[in-house]
């Protein structure tokens, strides 16, 4: 016989052969048959569902100012750096105050596709081993659409001195090239190209310290390289890094896993390496963003909301800005209460670096100073395509005229809804504000986008007193449009 007796055909690899009078007999497994129509119906599935997201759209009522409290969730732009680092140790990684938001759970799914262990404890904690990966290759459909994709890189270059991922996707707000990645990844001794979309990072000699400075401030960049060398054998010194909220993150929850690196905050970080590192339990940090946004929000519905679970310290350039429109800003521990001015006044505005105003700050703050007195002057530094949604605003009267990365903002006494789309993540959430406190009914199309760094947004908005809804397909959009005001 060929096989034993307690073997059964249908759970063995490949194809099989059974010998009977010399006669060869393929046998088809009956499991690969099952696996593939189950691979079938997933996918099926998974297009739906993607219709039934390609459909969803907010749409609102506007003229309502917002009036009570709302909490603030996990920094998104920490979280996916930290849940990358979690790869750098075979220990349990738990991490707490995880934002619920597509980008960090499409990161999560690609951690069990290459074999880690990955349990949700409850909607905003996980915990990570890393210990069984069996491979050191991201290849996923699904993580070529988020931005913080190359993340992998540094913490599987850091692990196992290999990694092959396909280049990364997200927003389409301006030119964000990886050299100074590579340049990262190249200096502390690794081969890394790009191959058919694919960064493929071999270091056969392991990882050295190196001096490194980098030619442009580079987030991503900055956090790729403090995962690689991590690990590293020896010093490595990394010049003009980023001094974000989210750097200082995730240097603070590697050094929690053992990690030697100082200097997160400033221009210049020394990272030792070390041989290995451990387990950890981690907060992420409350996201500047979302607080900036629901700041915003309250300035242009002339409201009064109280911000909880935010670091002040980080929020100081958003809250220059609305002060000097004539907003009230009242600052706690943890808290900020912002009480909109019925009429505000114009200010300029340039984005900049941390600690200057956040780029991704910059279409909530223009849609505010939509409706503010006098004209502004918008300076965006940093990506030049961030001004796509200028054309959506101005559906809804506002006047805004862009040239190069400068606009003009001519404040308005009011504005009108209309039916918008949302072009990228910042730009969804900015025309969401202005449908709040446009006269008339909103509909954000392309919503996607929005829910991939917000977490139930719509719901939030709503606990202030919005009128808002998530609309699955047409039917919900009628029955919205007809509800008594």
């Amino acid at each position: 016989m060929l096989f034993k007796k307690s073997e059964k055909w249908s759970d063995r690899v490949g194809l099989y052969f059974a010998i009977s009078d010399g006669i060869f007999f393929k046998i088809i497994k009956v499991k690969e048959q099952k696996q593939k129509n189950k691979n079938k119906r997933t996918k099926s599935k998974e297009q739906k569902q993607l219709r039934s997201i390609m459909d969803e759209v907010f749409i609102m009522r506007g003229g309502k100012a917002l009036r009570g409290e709302v909490v603030i969730g996990g920094a998104k732009n920490a979280a996916l750096g930290i849940v990358a680092g979690a790869l750098l140790t075979e220990d349990r990684v738990i991490i707490e105050n995880l934002p619920d938001v597509r980008d960090v759970n499409v990161m999560l799914e690609a951690l069990k596709e290459i074999g880690a262990d990955v349990q949700r404890i409850d909607a905003h904690t996980v915990a990570i081993e890393a210990k069984n990966l069996h491979i050191h290759s991201i290849d996923d459909e699904y993580i070529r659409k988020i931005r913080a994709s190359y993340y992998f890189i540094g913490a599987l270059l850091g692990k196992y001195h290999e990694a092959t991922v396909p280049l990364p996707g997200g927003c389409a707000i301006g030119q964000r090239p990886i050299d100074q990645h590579l340049k990262g990844f190249r200096a502390l001794g690794t081969k890394a190209e790009i191959e058919n979309g694919y960064l493929v990072a071999k270091a056969e000699d392991g990882l050295i310290g190196s001096h490194i400075y980098l030619d442009v401030v580079s987030v991503g960049a900055t956090i790729n390289i403090m995962l690689a060398a991590a690990l590293a054998e020896g010093l490595t010194i990394v010049e003009n890094v980023a001094k974000e909220p989210h750097i200082v993150d995730v240097a603070n929850f590697l050094n929690s896993m053992g990690a030697n690196i100082r200097g997160a905050g400033t221009d210049t970080i020394r990272i030792k390496g070390v041989r290995r590192l451990h387990g950890t339990t981690y907060a992420v940090i409350p996201d500047q963003i979302e607080a900036g946004t629901f700041m915003c929000a309250a300035a242009i519905t002339r409201g009064d909301v109280l911000v909880k679970n935010v670091i002040p310290k980080h929020m100081e350039s958003i809250s220059a800005k609305l002060l000097e429109m004539g907003n009230t800003i009242i600052e706690y521990d943890e808290s900020i209460r912002v009480i909109g001015k019925l009429e505000q006044q114009s200010t300029d505005v340039k984005t900049l670096p941390y600690p200057g105003f956040p780029t991704d700050m910059q279409p909530q703050i223009s849609a505010t100073l939509a409706l503010a007195k006098g004209n502004a002057v918008v300076t965006e530094s940093i990506f030049e395509n961030r001004f796509k949604y200028v054309d959506e605003l101005t559906r809804m009267g506002a006047t805004i005229k862009v040239e190069g990365n400068v606009s003009v903002i001519e404040g308005q006494k009011s504005l009108s809804g209309a039916s918008v789309n949302a072009l990228d993540l910042r730009a969804g959430a900015a025309l969401v504000l202005a449908g709040l406190a446009a006269q008339g009914i909103t509909v954000v199309h392309d919503i996607g986008y929005i829910q991939r760094g917000y977490e139930h947004f719509e719901e939030k908005l709503q606990g202030l007193g919005a009128d808002i809804c998530l609309a699955e397909n047409e039917k919900d959009q009628k029955k919205f449009r007809l509800q008594v005001v």
